[in-house]
Formats: structure tokens, C-alpha cells, sequence
């Protein structure tokens, strides 16, 4: 599956370690508030339902989420976030895509040309790299494999792939899934996150894949990144 990275599964395997940092937390609180700028009622903002549910994934407490979407309002600061996304080369010339929510452009550049220069990587120009993904939506299950008759269920969704291991992954059509999340929801699977994600067309091959790892560690242990895709097959 040309999606599935390795790096994304250790990445969600920190994520506890995280939120007790406060980082992951911060992030989520981004991500509300920038999804709540469609419209404060998650039953009306799919957005918004999402970036709660994934809080809520995280046990991000309930006053966290009320906080973040009350900022999209303009209450308790922070209303000047804006949501970005950074295109960009990595050691050997792998393309990365960075999803950036920050109150603070300038920092969150110069940040990221720091980091990535220091493992021979840089910002690319707009379109340089992006034309190298797909938009695709996710949905991780909170389930560690589908027996056989559940993989066909799914399947006879209109799914793009099913990676039937742990955790298991659907990938579907962005404009599907909603829809999907529904259907899953209605037959009684549990779901731990769903979300739009850039998948890559094609990966490949790095030599020093550990230089290419510690980059995206650094990169996605700024408080201003919320996201990181890449080509890369790690």
C-alpha cells in the first residue's frame, strides 16, 4: 500500500508520551480551532467532529475542547492561527509535505528551514512536491485484524485499500469519508481516528533512512506542526 509508512505507526506510538508533554495536546487544540472556524456544532462540521473525536482518541480533557472552540470565535486568543501547508525536500531528495498550524509564519519558516538544512534537506516551491500525493481520507479502527468476513464487509464499501494489520487502515475517497465513517459506525466497529491525509503515488528507497527518521522526529516535535507526509519507503 503505497501509504502505509512505518515512521507514521512508531509516530502514533509516541503520541502518549507526548500529550504528557503537553505537545500533542497543543496541537489538538489547533486543530479544533481551525476546524471550528466552518462551524461550532460538530454535528453540522465534519471537520470539527473529526479533530474532536481524534481529542477525545487522545483523552484530551473536555474543557480543552471547549477552550479550542471557543478561540475560533475570537474567545481566549489565539484567533490568528492559520493553517498551512509546507512543501519540501529531505535528505536524498525525498519529498516531504508539512501541515503547519501556527499563530506566527515567520517563526514556523524559519524553523523549518533550520531543521531541514541541518539534514542536507529544504523548502521546496509551491507544487514542487505536492503533485506527488493524493488526497485520501483514513480511518484507523481500533481493532488489531479483520477476519475474513469483515475485510469483505468493508471492502463492498467503495474502499480505495484495506491494510489488514495492526492497527488496521481504510483508505478511502476524500468526499467518502463520511459516509464511511458512518457505515463503519452503524456496524458496530470501533474507530480510533479518521482523517484527510496526503498519501504518496509512489515511494522510495533511502540509503540512510535513520538520518531521514531523526528529521521527521525533529520536525514533528514542533509545537507548530500538526502533520508530515512523505515519499519515502521507512
Amino acid at each position: 500500500m503505497s501509504g502505509h509508512s512505518k515512521w507514521a505507526t512508531t509516530k502514533r506510538a509516541k503520541s502518549a508520551i507526548d500529550a504528557k508533554r503537553g505537545n500533542l495536546f497543543t496541537k489538538l487544540s489547533k486543530n479544533i480551532t481551525i476546524a471550528a472556524r466552518n462551524g461550532v456544532d460538530p454535528e453540522t462540521n465534519f471537520k470539527l467532529r473529526i479533530a474532536i473525536d481524534k481529542a477525545r482518541n487522545y483523552n484530551m480533557p473536555k474543557d480543552n475542547i471547549e477552550r479550542a472552540i471557543k478561540r475560533a470565535t475570537g474567545v481566549g486568543g489565539d484567533s490568528n492561527i492559520e493553517n498551512l501547508l509546507y512543501e519540501a525536500y529531505g535528505p536524498e531528495g525525498v519529498a516531504i509535505l508539512i501541515e503547519a498550524i501556527t499563530d506566527n509564519k515567520n517563526r514556523a519558516v524559519a524553523t523549518l528551514k533550520h531543521i531541514l538544512g541541518k539534514y542536507d534537506g529544504s523548502l521546496a516551491g509551491s507544487g514542487s512536491v505536492l503533485w506527488m500525493f493524493d488526497i485520501r481520507g483514513e480511518i484507523i479502527l481500533n481493532k488489531k485484524m479483520l477476519n475474513e468476513q469483515e475485510e469483505l464487509q468493508v471492502i463492498e464499501m467503495g474502499l480505495i485499500d484495506v491494510i489488514n494489520e495492526e492497527p488496521v487502515k481504510l483508505i478511502t475517497e476524500i468526499n467518502d469519508l463520511e459516509k464511511i465513517k458512518n457505515n463503519l459506525q452503524n456496524m458496530g466497529f470501533e474507530i480510533s481516528s479518521s482523517e484527510m491525509v496526503y498519501l504518496s503515488k509512489n515511494k522510495v528507497e533511502v540509503k540512510d533512512s535513520e538520518k531521514l527518521i531523526k528529521l521527521l522526529d525533529e520536525l514533528d516535535e514542533l509545537d507548530d506542526v500538526n502533520n508530515i507526509y512523505t515519499n519515502a519507503n521507512i
